[in-house]
């Protein structure tokens, strides 16, 4: 037993591990060959770093490498994910952010367009999918991803949502700071990478499953085998049609669960009937295994 759990803490190594390095790779393309290029501010942490460099540009002469900015703002947060999410997520952040930064620092800056709102749609949509990807996988890319999941661990809100949010003062302040147009590029750039994030990180989306079935055992069993959700058992309903005797369970899963109930389902009884309500709210307690 204890040589399996190795085995599988070598293969989540490896493939956390893997994933870091895609995702450090598309971080730096997004931001060495759109954005930087195209005068527009990224977001998160990184825009926040560009932000930086650019004022002690402005005030010594000199620019500092925005990898080296990147990953000194990242440092606090690496402490919040200490203390606020786990261990293991925060060594597998670091991994990821070290990696980034290696990435930012050695990939040219290369223009491959002069057009800056294809600079701002092609670069979000590159670092939303980087970041869904990563956050998909039970790794984060750093930054203010840390904050936009301790806040959602709070108050249940969409990942991508709060990093729009927060971002966009991130873009607000390069505006004012640097021009407008430095913002109005900023904010596309920021919209599609809320969008990107979400549509790939699945893991937030909510959805209320009702299953009605005559073998609730079964189903319970097979359930709770595959996924790590409550289940809610109301007895004695009764079938309008037959008049016979059915079993509603109540439960919780997210989309990304979703090909996971369905052969639990398939195993225990492929003829319950099954309805399923997306995009619900959760108050309370909700196991998150990417947060592990």
């Amino acid at each position: 037993m204890k040589e399996f759990q190795k085995k599988f803490s070598e293969s989540e190594y490896t493939r956390k591990s893997s994933v870091a390095v895609i995702y450090a790779i598309l971080a730096a393309i997004a931001l060495n060959m759109f954005w930087q290029p195209g005068n527009i501010y990224a977001s998160g942490v990184t825009g926040i770093a560009q932000i930086v460099t650019t004022l002690i540009g402005k005030m010594t002469g000199q620019v500092p490498p925005v990898a080296l900015i990147y990953y000194v703002l990242n440092v606090p947060l690496f402490i919040l994910a200490w203390k606020r999410i786990s261990k293991k997520f925060t060594v597998f952040t670091m991994i990821t952010v070290t990696l980034a930064t290696i990435a930012i620092q050695f990939i040219p800056v290369t223009m491959l367009t002069p057009d800056p709102i294809m600079c701002a749609i092609f670069g979000g949509a590159i670092n939303g999918f980087a970041i869904g990807f990563a956050l998909k996988n039970g790794i984060s890319s750093g930054g203010l991803d840390i904050v936009a999941i301790t806040i959602r661990q709070i108050t249940g809100r969409n990942v991508g949502l709060i990093n729009t949010f927060i971002n966009g003062m991130i873009a607000f302040t390069a505006g004012y700071l640097f021009g407008w147009e430095y913002a109005f590029y900023s904010l596309i750039s920021i919209f599609v990478t809320g969008k990107v994030t979400d549509l790939i990180y699945t893991k937030q989306q909510k959805m209320q499953v009702m299953i009605i079935t005559n073998k609730p055992d079964a189903v319970i069993e097979e359930v709770q085998e595959r996924l790590r959700r409550g289940i809610t058992i109301l007895h004695d309903a009764e079938g309008a049609y037959k008049h016979d005797k059915k079993t509603i369970l109540f439960t919780v899963i997210t989309r990304f669960e979703m090909h996971t109930l369905e052969e639990a389902m398939e195993a225990a009884d492929p003829s319950a009937f099954v309805s399923i309500a997306d995009n619900v709210k959760i108050l309370g307690n909700f196991y998150d295994p990417g947060m592990q």
